[in-house]
């Protein structure tokens, strides 16, 4: 058996591991643990992203319909993160693997120091052979600190770790080309070039127990193939089905990696919502950055400085129209780019090689 990646993310839904009554689905999850136990013994580090910390504290504990929403979310996540960090750690212990439990929020990614600070911690895990299991801490992570879903953290996760491919395991075969009642439609097999349009025919319908919908999990798959990770979207609730993406031999859905972004530019392409500031361009500079040529933010392209920021924070960049075009690390603060803006011969206030572009 030989697998073409040295390090994966597999991120496991709540879809995958939950029961049609809302409770965990054991044998289904001993099952995912097998199969990664036996990747990691062909000397593949995998990462874990999971959800289902909320199912795991439905099983244990009840509450009343009255219950706030929000509080009722967190009671359930505090009591079942700790049943579900359990069951992984007695069922990879009978392959002899030792796991981590690693729960994060947003705003544990936002700034660089801390990102690499989390960075080091997953490092040293994988070094003496251990197996992260990270979710998001739902039990503080509300309203604005919340993930879209477990799929935007995991897809930071792939990024922040250099991992050449993100397994994302849903519980339909991959992403079709219309709704996948209707007799004619298909598995899209294949993306590449990261500029398929799926709102048109992607459903925009969240899963039974989760957050996120089929559109967040498209969005976050060409993101994550655009800064150089493959990506695959397939269907976990079928036997063996890790190790049968791995070797092609299920249909599902891949996206096509595109060459590896830096490390850099990888946090900046998943902080775009912490940006600092926001920078409006000039139609003639969006054509610039946009164009086959890597370009850098020159002042002379600058229209106007609408939001305040510092040198090295991260910046949105905007077109006439409001639209964003990218993010980017400044190279000085609001007050000099106010000050060069619509000059020339002045130096970039973001260099192409910390510029990420949405477009």
């Amino acid at each position: 058996m030989s697998f073409p990646y040295r390090r994966i993310i597999v991120k496991i839904g709540s879809n995958v591991i939950t029961q049609a009554d809302g409770l965990p689905d054991h044998a289904r999850l001993a099952h995912l643990v097998d199969q990664i136990a036996e990747i990691k013994k062909q000397g593949i580090e995998v990462i874990l992203v999971s959800s289902g910390a909320v199912a795991s504290g439905r099983s244990m504990i009840k509450i009343t319909e009255k219950a706030d929403a929000v509080a009722a979310r967190q009671l359930l996540a505090s009591v079942g993160q700790v049943k579900l960090i359990n069951t992984y750690s007695a069922l990879f212990e009978r392959h002899q693997i030792i796991c981590s439990q690693v729960l994060v929020t947003k705003e544990d990614f936002r700034d660089r120091t801390h990102y690499l600070n989390m960075r080091n911690c997953m490092e040293i895990l994988l070094q003496h052979q251990v197996i992260p299991i990270i979710n998001e801490n739902d039990v503080v992570s509300v309203t604005e600190l919340m993930f879209t879903d477990n799929d935007e953290l995991a897809g930071l996760i792939a990024s922040m770790l250099n991992a050449q491919a993100l397994i994302v395991l849903t519980n339909v075969n991959g992403i079709y080309n219309g709704d996948p009642k209707l007799p004619g439609v298909s598995v899209i097999t294949e993306v590449k070039n990261g500029n398929l349009n799926f709102a048109s025919f992607v459903s925009a319908g969240k899963s039974q127990f989760g957050r996120g919908g089929m559109i967040t999990k498209s969005t976050i798959a060409q993101k994550v193939a655009k800064l150089g990770i493959a990506v695959h979207i397939a269907n976990g609730t079928h036997n063996n089905i890790l190790t049968d993406v791995l070797e092609n031999k299920v249909e599902h859905t891949r996206f096509v990696p595109a060459k590896l972004a830096s490390g850099k530019k990888k946090w900046i392409a998943h902080s775009g919502t912490m940006a600092k500031g926001i920078v409006q361009i000039n139609d003639g500079a969006k054509q610039a950055l946009t164009g086959t040529r890597a370009t850098s933010l020159l002042p002379v392209g600058i229209t106007s400085v609408l939001e305040e920021f510092k040198k090295g924070e991260i910046i949105k960049i905007i077109d006439q129209d409001m639209q964003p075009i990218g993010w980017g690390l400044a190279e000085y603060g609001a007050e000099k780019a106010r000050e060069t803006a619509g000059q020339k011969n002045q130096r970039p206030l973001v260099h192409y090689n910390y510029l990420y572009l949405q477009v």
